[in-house]
């Protein structure tokens, strides 16, 4: 990849990115200095950890007494006599808290049972809210402290910071919503429209590939065409991201190839399949109560450093008086088989080669090369595993020389910064449930005469159809789809709402609600306001008498890594204003109040003046 350009801003400025893992988190950032070339820095000092050098990770703990207070966040969660601190003091230990927030479907259903619960007094926009809090104040001391005339450098740029939010491939708008309202609520940013202006999502999947294109994508993987999958395997997810180099005439730009993937087999469920193994096992033993620090032991030691099935494996979690050899326990010692601890690791190994195989199925072009990166990639035993089954169908499997574990925030920064990816697709299908006009010799129409009804036109429609605004593509452009109200009176066109849905199931084509229903999921409302329509253009005289018929479009913008949403209409008024023009599109502001909300007087291929107002709809999630 060619060298970093200059950054051609006017005015320096900080950009900082919080990667909240499942089981550990950092912080990167990047001081952009107009004509200088960024610089992708780390956060490597951490309270609790001051004497840790080089340290960009740690540990995604919040401890809470009874109130709600915090006592002890991040490396100060893990410190020497924190746990029988917390057991004295009633304390909540908050872990793995990051999966509370994933899409409610019926695919991660199961999660819920298989995670520590929240606080009884805490949602988990708080918990987030708590953690962002607490990295920021991280990052703000080591830049500070580490920077010269770090105070008066903080103290110019900490009011205007831009944040980078990384997330799983599978977190969506409601997600990247609570996340932004956590950002709020932690005083990152004020709310307002300017201050949500200042956050940005990115997956972890594309943050992990710009990681990748820094720091050791193969170079064939770099030839135009080439493609590459990237595994980003974390503590609770495992993203997996298709890319190839793009054969567009954009200089060192990447497109996605497949819909990405996002699958709960990240490490902590190693861990959890060991629990279940050990509950199991130890079922009759009198040390079935030391379990939780079996699993604990074998976090740190044994889950680490596993990498031989045919060798026996120890958890050292007792003394040498704790013994129990029916049970396989010696001087504080329990011994597992190799292939018992190879059966923790194997849902995630079988689980990344299925996807690559799906990734391959799916992608418009072929790849070869599989980079593995995150924390969990750093386990030999699970790229040993990894390489083994995907070697023989032709791919090259490779880990990143640098820090795996700081993929992510680096990556984001690098995202912010160079913008690699310029084509993403979609993975569902987004649209709205609207009425279509009802055609007796169509049998799909005459199948559901119950669902219709006479509109104030006099025409009879269907109710729940599905009419697809976003399909599954993979195009960087806007969508938009023709839609249309019908009301009694004009004051009642001050604003109006559209609801999207997202259609998850194996249709090419879904057409009605009520086939395979199931997989359709309510994803927002979006809000219009419409207090600038010209009512009286639209009059129309209908059956019942005199109605209001309003044409517009609904307008989604794909290819960024957020969705966002305008509505359109026009207003012909070339009789009122007598022009024509033909075989040419100008654009001019229309000097009225409309214009401030983005409307533009246009003159279109067939020669009639048209007012075409746009504006941005507010997007809701619940």
């Amino acid at each position: 990849m060619s060298s970093r350009p200059p950054y051609k801003g006017s005015r320096r400025r900080l950009v900082m990115a919080f990667d909240v893992g499942t089981t550990f988190s950092g912080i990167s950032y990047s001081i952009l200095d107009p004509g200088q070339v960024p610089e992708v820095k780390g956060v490597t000092r951490f309270p609790a950890q001051e004497h840790s050098s080089g340290s960009s990770k740690i540990p995604t703990i919040v401890y809470y007494d009874k109130q709600g207070t915090v006592r002890a966040i991040g490396a100060e969660a893990a410190s020497e006599g924190i746990f029988e601190q917390a057991e004295d003091g009633d304390w909540y230990k908050v872990e793995w808290f990051k999966l509370h927030l994933r899409p409610n479907t019926r695919q991660t259903a199961h999660i819920s049972e298989q995670l520590p619960p929240l606080p009884p007094q805490k949602k988990i926009i708080d918990v987030f809210a708590d953690f962002f809090k607490y990295l920021f104040q991280c990052a703000a001391s080591y830049i500070q402290e580490t920077h010269a005339n770090g105070r008066t450098l903080w103290n110019s740029l900490k009011d205007d910071i831009h944040f980078v939010l990384s997330h799983p491939n599978g977190w969506e708008g409601p997600q990247q919503s609570q996340m932004r309202q956590a950002a709020v609520i932690a005083g990152l940013i004020p709310d307002n429209t300017h201050g949500r202006s200042r956050v940005s999502f990115v997956t972890e999947g594309e943050a992990s590939l710009h990681f990748s294109i820094e720091n050791g994508l193969p170079a064939d993987a770099m030839e135009t065409g080439e493609g590459v999958v990237i595994v980003d395997a974390g503590g609770g997810t495992l993203d997996i991201s298709a890319y190839s180099k793009s054969t567009n005439e954009v200089k060192d730009s990447f497109e996605e190839i497949s819909a990405p993937q996002c699958h709960f087999h990240g490490s902590i469920f190693v861990s959890i399949h060991a629990r279940q193994f050990l509950e199991d096992h130890l079922s009759d033993s009198a040390f079935i109560d030391d379990i939780d620090n079996m699993v604990r032991c074998f976090d740190r030691t044994t889950k680490l450093r596993f990498r031989n099935v045919n060798e026996p494996q120890f958890i050292k979690f007792g003394s040498t008086r704790d013994n129990e050899p029916e049970s396989d326990i010696r001087y504080g010692q329990l011994k597992l088989m190799g292939s018992d601890v190879a059966n923790f690791f194997e849902p995630s190994v079988r689980c990344i080669v299925q996807a690559v195989t799906e990734q391959q199925r799916t992608a418009h072009r072929a790849f070869s090369h599989i980079v593995l990166v995150g924390g969990f990639s750093s386990n030999d035993w699970l790229y040993q595993r990894v390489k083994e089954d995907l070697q023989p169908l032709g791919y090259n499997v490779i880990r990143p020389v640098n820090h795996l574990n700081k993929a992510v925030a680096d990556g984001a920064i690098s995202f912010y910064i160079d913008h690699y990816v310029h084509t993403r697709v979609s993975k569902f299908d987004y649209g709205q449930f609207s009425n279509v006009r009802y055609n007796p010799q169509n049998p799909e129409h005459v199948a559901r005469y119950r669902d219709s009804y006479v509109s104030l036109s006099g025409e009879r429609n269907i109710k729940n159809s599905f009419s697809v605004i976003l399909p599954k593509v993979s195009e960087t452009k806007e969508f938009s789809r023709k839609f249309h109200l019908s009301r009694t009176t004009q004051s009642s066109f001050k604003s109006a709402s559209a609801v999207l849905w997202s259609y998850r199931g194996e249709i090419t084509n879904p057409r009605w609600r009520d086939v395979d229903k199931g997989n359709y999921s309510l994803l927002c409302k979006i809000e219009m306001d419409l207090s600038g329509v010209d009512t009286e253009s639209l009059a129309q005289t209908g059956p019942e008498g005199k109605f209001y018929l309003f044409h517009y479009k609904v307008i989604l913008m794909f290819g960024l890594t957020e969705l966002k949403a305008q509505v359109a209409w026009k207003e012909n008024v070339s009789r009122a204003i007598g022009i024509s023009c033909k075989h040419r599109t100008l654009e001019i502001p229309r000097l009225t109040r409309e214009s401030r909300r983005g409307a533009l007087l246009r003159f279109d291929m067939e020669g009639s003046l048209n007012y075409r107002y746009r504006s941005p709809a507010r997007i809701i999630y619940d």
